[in-house]
């Protein structure tokens, strides 16, 4: 189905990546620049300008791996056991960490474990940027576009933080991709995101609205068949201490009493938290704006399921982010590339173009004005995702029927 819109002129499309490109490129070296000239190498785990050990989130991933060694591999559930065994490695003081993901990370982080730190970081880190790469130059054409996005903030937190996000963002990718072509295979790969689902929430309310029963049930079998083979690996003791320690003590970061991470999450529950509403008010905005991203992306997948796929992708990402309190800056390089897949495919009229612009540098909105406690980052996703459903509303669909797929 095509969409009919204003386009904005192609000359004016180009130019919008081209200015991608450049300042993207400008901060990215700015960025790494800045780290490296921070980072103290004279211990065996380097630390960069802000104390944390090169890698940062990677650290955590690393000892999900080592823990899959110890005899009790879910003790470390409990804050307190975690921040003695990183003291031990790292020595005393190190800022606080904890264990927020399920038994199943186990299961991948595993060999990542066996080696050691650094050397595990370096083959995380670039087998991530190839996969996503990969991916990328499949489904956007233009050369600039995917320089714009390999150098966009988003993917340089990412870099920095020795982040999931360049596989996740591909796997989310090519579970679109492969929704219709290979629906077996998308189930496979949609029961693999539940290692961090953040932002696959979403993905059984597009299943169920559009009728993909094959690919709800083979994402069903693959999460089951991971949490079980976890438990048999890991203890069943493992999946106990996840739901009795492990979940609290993500709630406890979420509430984030002293203010100290609201900077640099895009969500409206930590934009309302950082200007000092109360977590029972915060986060009731935060269920309202869930329940619509909700019922935007079941409407779309029941009745516009044949819309351009580049739309369809751009709305359920840009809903993700909406729906959740509990996502990071590097979270949002999904709707970074669904943006560019638009712009390079001349698919925005001039206001898309704005809206594109302010999701491309997202990440450096939320952490400046989150530092100063001004909200407003977080309605960018929310309004980069009413624009994409408007786009869809107008689309010609005959009697508004819904269109669903047998697989």
């Amino acid at each position: 189905m095509t969409i009919a819109l204003e386009r904005q002129p192609a000359d004016e499309s180009r130019e919008v990546i081209k200015a991608f490109a450049i300042l993207g490129g400008f901060f990215f070296v700015v960025a790494v620049g800045t780290y490296l000239y921070g980072l103290d190498t004279s211990t065996p785990f380097p630390r960069d300008g802000s104390t944390l050990v090169v890698g940062r989130d990677f650290l955590n991933f690393w000892m999900y791996g080592r823990a899959t060694a110890l005899p009790d591999p879910s003790r470390w559930y409990d804050a307190a056991v975690y921040q003695r065994a990183l003291a031990e490695l790292l020595g005393p003081g190190y800022p606080g960490q904890n264990w927020s993901y399920p038994p199943t990370v186990m299961l991948i982080a595993a060999p990542f474990g066996r080696l050691g730190y650094l050397p595990a970081l370096l083959v995380w880190t670039v087998a991530g940027l190839a996969l996503f790469f990969a991916v990328i130059a499949r489904r956007i054409a233009d050369r600039r576009a995917q320089i714009a996005l390999l150098v966009s903030p988003a993917a340089i937190f990412c870099l920095i933080s020795g982040q999931s996000s360049f596989v996740t963002v591909a796997m989310l990718i090519g579970i679109f991709a492969l929704l219709d072509r290979r629906p077996l295979i998308a189930g496979v790969l949609i029961g693999l995101m539940t290692l961090k689902p953040q932002l696959a929430l979403l993905l059984p309310v597009v299943l169920i609205a559009s009728g993909r029963w094959r690919v709800f049930a083979a994402a069903a079998v693959t999460t089951l068949a991971l949490a079980a083979l976890a438990a048999a690996l890991f203890g069943t003791q493992a999946w106990t201490e996840f739901v009795t320690q492990g979940l609290p003590t993500q709630n406890i970061v979420l509430a984030d009493p002293e203010g100290i991470a609201t900077p640099y999450y895009p969500t409206m529950f930590m934009n309302l938290r950082g200007i000092g509403l109360g977590y029972g008010i915060a986060m009731a905005v935060q269920v309202c704006f869930a329940v619509a991203a909700v019922g935007a992306v079941a409407w779309v997948f029941r009745y516009r399921a044949d819309a351009d796929p580049r739309l369809l992708f751009a709305l359920f990402v840009a809903c993700s982010i909406a729906a959740v309190p509990y996502l990071l800056v590097y979270d949002t390089l999904a709707l970074s590339f669904a943006a560019l897949a638009l712009l390079a495919g001349n698919a925005l009229d001039t206001r898309g173009g704005w809206l594109a612009r302010l999701v491309y540098w997202l990440p450096l909105l939320q952490i400046g004005l989150g530092n100063l406690h001004i909200p407003g980052p977080a309605l960018i996703a929310p309004l980069f995702a009413v624009y994409i459903l408007q786009m869809l509303k107008e689309a010609p669909v005959p009697a508004l029927q819904p269109v669903l797929h047998p697989g």
